[in-house]
């Protein structure tokens, strides 16, 4: 075999090892993650934990595995889905400040819990959702975001312009929560407050039942993601370039906007709205990576989105005491300086044409 036949460019070197830096920082963070709370457990007992072997005591086995592992196992999983969903709208809208809220997805799925924790519950009573509890929260949630994602589907196979269909799901996502607040006015201060607590973002309500339901979800979301990187690649250079050669915008309007419904509502469904993730972190994955190839952006979305989430999971329980900061706070701490820097920089950019 020739020499020539085995180089590999010097840019796929750089990429491999920065993905390979950030798969090490994601298990360095997850380890972290699971350790940090109210309750100090050293480092040693947390891979006899999870092996099962004797020394542990039962206390600490119960709060590794049944709330801190889950938690941190749903914070990977909604990372990944934010950021690569942002990522498909980014490319598709050709807008560096869409994301998946853009579409009105997540706003639908907080339309969809209204419904049900302010409405049913103002007829019926907060009681009794008591029964149902989270499975009906994730049931509604998902059937709202279903039903933006159908209007916005009807409405891209009637205009040709995609900043047009932008214009429209922001519309539809105003209007969900424009009819969110009428129903918050007349909600019952009971169901108000556990609208509020849903709103405010959480990873620590997830159950392992419950991952059971999210983690194959988002799995789907993200084959079909990869399976669009082809398409992708082509949109990224217009939809006239894509035309010509054989694309169909239809259809892969249909890949990105299904993708970004299943990432983004699943997660919306079981942990709330969480913002900015969606933004900053496809960002900072070209940033850092430098190519518009979607297979390597999509692997490095996967790779610092989690990061994001870890790191501001880590940081809402730092008040200690049993006290954690709502998640969704710490994301928009974190993603705002990004979108500042994204705006300043296209700015500079427009400047300097």
């Amino acid at each position: 075999m020739a020499y020539t036949d085995i180089f590999i460019p010097t840019d796929k070197i750089r990429n491999i090892k920065i993905l390979l830096f950030l798969f090490v920082l994601l298990l360095l963070l997850f380890i972290l993650d699971i350790l940090t709370g109210s309750v100090f457990i050293p480092v040693r007992a947390f891979f006899p934990t999870l092996l099962g072997t004797e020394g542990i005591t039962e206390e600490w086995r119960t709060i590794l595995l049944d709330f801190r592992l889950p938690k941190a196992i749903t914070a990977i999983i909604a990372g990944l889905a934010l950021s690569v969903s942002g990522l498909l709208m980014q490319t598709l809208f050709r807008n560096p400040l869409a994301g998946p809220d853009v579409l009105g997805v997540s706003s639908g799925a907080s339309l969809g819990v209204a419904l049900l924790v302010l409405g049913y519950s103002s007829v019926f009573g907060i009681e009794h959702l008591t029964i149902p509890g989270n499975w009906a929260i994730a049931i509604s949630s998902s059937i709202g975001a279903g039903m933006i994602l159908l209007l916005i589907m009807a409405v891209s196979l009637r205009v040709r312009d995609i900043m047009t269909v932008l214009i429209l799901g922001i519309m539809f996502g105003a209007a969900s929560l424009a009819l969110t607040g009428i129903l918050q006015f007349y909600s019952s201060e009971s169901s108000l407050r556990s609208y509020v607590f849903w709103t405010m973002g959480s990873l620590s309500s997830i159950t392992k039942v419950q991952l059971y339901i999210l983690a194959p979800g988002i799995l789907a979301g993200i084959i079909l993601a990869f399976l669009s990187s082809k398409m992708l690649n082509v949109l990224l250079l217009g939809e006239e370039y894509a035309k010509t050669v054989g694309l169909n915008i239809r259809f892969a309007r249909i890949c990105v906007f299904a993708a970004t419904s299943i990432l983004a509502g699943f997660v919306t469904a079981f942990c709330g709205p969480i913002g900015f993730i969606g933004i900053a972190a496809p960002h900072i994955t070209r940033f850092i990576l430098k190519t518009t190839d979607h297979k390597i952006l999509l692997t490095g979305c996967i790779l610092v989105g989690p990061v994001i989430m870890l790191v501001s999971d880590i940081i809402s329980q730092l008040p200690g005491d049993g006290e954690t900061l709502p998640v969704s706070s710490i994301t928009a701490l974190l993603g705002i300086p990004v979108i500042i820097w994204i705006i300043i920089k296209n700015q500079r950019t427009s400047l300097n044409i």
